[in-house]
């Protein structure tokens, strides 16, 4: 059996951009002493989330140029790959992205949010493309938020090209009198997880989504094998790495291979 450590950091959501640097520091040392190969955080973790009541300062590509040197220092000294939820100005636009950074610190590339949530369109931009990217043996893809929620083809792209699992950095807090789950895509809950089981099942590989701990949420992070049962989920609304070992051999990508779409 052919295994991969991943670590999700399924932690509480930075209060300022300078917290948010010291908390993925955090999460990727204790991440390497969990002897995790590759580590994922939430959506635009560093600097904070842009929404939902949250206060970010205005963008700032020097403090985001700073942020990542940090954190690229983290990874080298932890010796492990990690995909940080971050934003980038490019041209002056805003843009959602993950920042994947290889084991040794340096720069792997980025996954720009191809498909906005309507209400992000005010704030953030688009990007374009889709790649994959590799840690040791894993191959491995990232489909943002709401682009993984509701466009499979986000998924699908991925494994068509070879990823063994497919992260999903998101970030969902509870509204005011919301229901509160308790168990990973129990019929009360709302449709979110029931997507990351077809996400893994329809694409015959890992889906890992990961989402910041906070009372109430509505959705936590998850890690669902390739015939879209669940192998771990992280409590809710408790702060942790969630860590979990992936067999690759599983993830054949088989379904997605046989989709006749041009994805």
């Amino acid at each position: 059996m052919s295994t991969f450590r991943i670590a999700l950091a399924n932690i509480q959501c930075p209060a300022t951009p300078q917290e948010s640097i010291a908390l993925a520091e955090q999460a990727i040392a204790q991440a390497s002493i969990e002897r995790a190969g590759l580590i994922c955080f939430p959506e635009c973790f560093i600097p904070g989330y842009r929404g939902m009541g949250k206060q970010v300062p205005p963008p700032d590509p020097v403090f985001l140029e700073r942020a990542w040197s940090v954190v690229r220092v983290a990874a080298a000294k932890a010796n492990l790959a990690v995909i940080l939820g971050t934003e980038r100005v490019v041209d002056g636009a805003l843009l959602i992205s993950a920042l994947v950074i290889n084991p040794d610190g340096t720069i792997a590339g980025f996954q720009d949010k191809v498909q906005l949530d309507p209400s992000e369109e005010c704030t953030y931009t688009p990007g374009s493309g889709r790649r994959v990217f590799q840690a040791g043996p894993l191959t491995f893809g990232v489909a943002i938020c709401h682009e993984g929620w509701r466009y499979p083809e986000t998924v699908r792209w991925a494994a068509r090209h070879g990823a063994h699992i497919v992260f999903h950095p998101h970030f969902h807090q509870a509204e005011p009198g919301s229901y509160r789950p308790s168990s990973f895509a129990d019929p009360a809950n709302t449709f979110h997880e029931k997507a990351a089981l077809c996400r893994a099942a329809e694409n015959t590989c890992f889906f890992a989504t990961v989402n910041c701990a906070s009372a109430g949420s509505p959705t936590t992070s998850a890690v669902v094998r390739p015939d879209g049962t669940l192998l771990s989920y992280q409590p809710y609304g408790k702060p942790g790495l969630l860590i979990a070992d992936v067999d690759i051999a599983q993830a054949t990508g088989l379904l997605a291979a046989r989709c006749k779409s041009a994805w």
